[in-house]
């Protein structure tokens, strides 16, 4: 007897935004905000939370300050340069593919951080860590200027925001602890738990299309040789800056010289590589836009001020003022939480305010928060440390909601995800020489008022050191807002 074959039972089509939204509705938006805010919360984790671990850390090694600040520095190289890949590994493999893999990467650093027993595989452990975290963060800005309203996007903007900084208000506190009882290995462990999540989350509620709906396509090739160039451009550019405090500043002029020519060439090669007809990795017709041009330059002095005293304040806190890792994080926490609050209040204003205003609120209440610290002395309160960060912390929650949308809201819509890239690029290009920088200058202030971190016991020369360095900071965010202010000419939201 011959039995007739059934037929096989169509494998269901893979989730694309549209269906998605058709099976959980209106509320879809909001998962999938949810889905993508827990990986950025992890990855904007790993790049901050080490910095409490990083004097236990140089003490393990046996390293010098100009190594132990790669550990930051390095990872902020990786993320920067891996942001000019994210539109293009959309386009090519979709949401979700590009997500997942991005999360399994900055998890798999985070084991590898934790377990490592030489500073070599540290230090390829935060790369890691770092080409994820940059792959991933340009994204909740996409979803949010394209799955959202405008009447919404403001909104989707501050709550994603106060989600994404509780970790980090949190982290420090925890992490503070952590490196007390455990050492500064459990640092990293602590990204495990949130990339388990952000795994789980993906594969429920991300799409696998790409931005705007399409399915993901081959299309061109990645541009590698602009990857090279932006690559060389960042490397010259950070190793100048650090052989600027040695003894060969020939060195650091040609290394300077370098950076220069390498983004020149960038530069160069994505115009040409557009006029070919191939995909650059920045497309040069955002900056035709004035709004988008001036938010740019905000972004990468603002990047500069805020990833520097990312790594000086608990360096400042621990060496300085010599207080423990699970004070720094003490400390920070008040901060932190009414930073997450002030995020959720600006979003909603964001969608009825000039965002320029905004951010030059933001700017100076960043630059009020540096220049204050110089009040502090050894035997100082420590609530006006709590109070002066809680300032700094206020002008963020301005900023962080504002500057995106204020941007990238003039942009045409298939350049949403190439201004989402630029933008955040030139930040974390900011954020990267904002560390070096900063350690640069402590150094160079330090060897002036004839100091150094060496010494076992802090000293008032050690904290005026400290204190002109938080003046420099404080000078870039006034620099700041003079680009700020001229957002307010062309903002059609204005």
């Amino acid at each position: 007897m011959t039995t007739t074959p059934k037929p096989e039972a169509a494998s269901p089509a893979p989730p694309s935004i549209g269906t998605l939204r058709e099976r959980y509705g209106p509320r879809y938006r909001w998962y999938l905000l949810l889905s993508v805010m827990v990986g950025v919360m992890a990855s904007i984790m790993s790049s901050t939370i080490v910095n409490v671990a990083i004097p236990g850390m140089s003490h393990h090694f046996s390293l010098g300050q100009e190594r132990a600040q790669w550990v930051s520095s390095g990872f902020m190289v990786a993320m920067t340069v891996s942001m000019l890949t994210t539109p293009w590994l959309l386009s090519r493999y979709g949401y979700r593919r590009t997500y997942v893999g991005t999360m399994a990467l900055l998890l798999a650093g985070g084991i590898a951080g934790g377990l490592a027993n030489n500073f070599s595989l540290v230090l390829l452990a935060r790369v890691a860590e770092g080409l994820a975290a940059g792959v991933v963060q340009p994204i909740p800005a996409i979803i949010i200027l394209r799955a959202f309203e405008p009447h919404e996007q403001g909104r989707a903007s501050g709550i994603f925001g106060m989600g994404v900084v509780l970790a980090p208000a949190i982290g420090p506190s925890i992490g503070g602890v952590l490196v007390d009882l455990f050492g500064w290995r459990s640092i990293f462990f602590m990204v495990v738990p949130f990339c388990l999540a952000s795994l789980w989350l993906a594969y429920r509620f991300v799409p696998t299309t790409a931005p705007g709906g399409v399915a993901a396509t081959r299309g061109s090739g990645l541009d590698w040789r602009g990857l090279a160039l932006g690559t060389v451009g960042t490397l010259c550019l950070l190793n100048g800056l650090v052989e600027l405090r040695g003894d060969s500043p020939v060195q650091a002029g040609l290394l300077l010289a370098a950076a220069v020519l390498a983004f020149g060439a960038f530069v160069w090669w994505q115009r040409r590589h557009a006029a070919g007809g191939g995909e650059p990795l920045m497309n040069l017709a955002l900056f035709q836009y004035r709004q988008f041009a001036m938010g740019s330059v905000v972004a990468f002095i603002y990047g500069t001020a805020l990833f520097g005293s990312t790594y000086l304040l608990p360096v400042y806190m621990q060496v300085g003022l010599q207080l423990s890792a699970s004070h720094v994080g003490t400390i920070l926490l008040p901060a932190g939480i009414v930073l997450a609050l002030t995020i959720a209040g600006v979003g909603r204003l964001a969608d009825r305010q000039p965002t320029w205003m905004l951010v030059s609120i933001g700017l100076v209440l960043l630059a009020a928060s540096f220049a204050l610290m110089v009040v502090l002395q050894l035997d100082s309160a420590l609530w006006l440390l709590v109070a002066f960060a809680i300032i700094g912390r206020i002008g963020l929650g301005f900023i962080l909601p504002s500057l995106n949308l204020g941007s990238m809201r003039p942009l045409a819509k298939p350049l949403i995800p190439q201004g989402a890239s630029a933008i955040n690029f030139l930040r974390m290009l900011g954020g990267a020489a904002g560390v070096s920088l900063c350690a640069i200058v402590l150094e160079w202030r330090l060897a002036a008022h004839g100091d150094s971190l060496a010494n076992a016991a802090s000293s008032p020369a050690r904290l005026a050191a400290f204190d002109e360095v938080f003046l420099m900071l404080a000078a870039l965010c006034a620099l700041a807002i003079c680009a700020a202010w001229q957002l307010r000419q062309p903002d059609p939201q204005g």
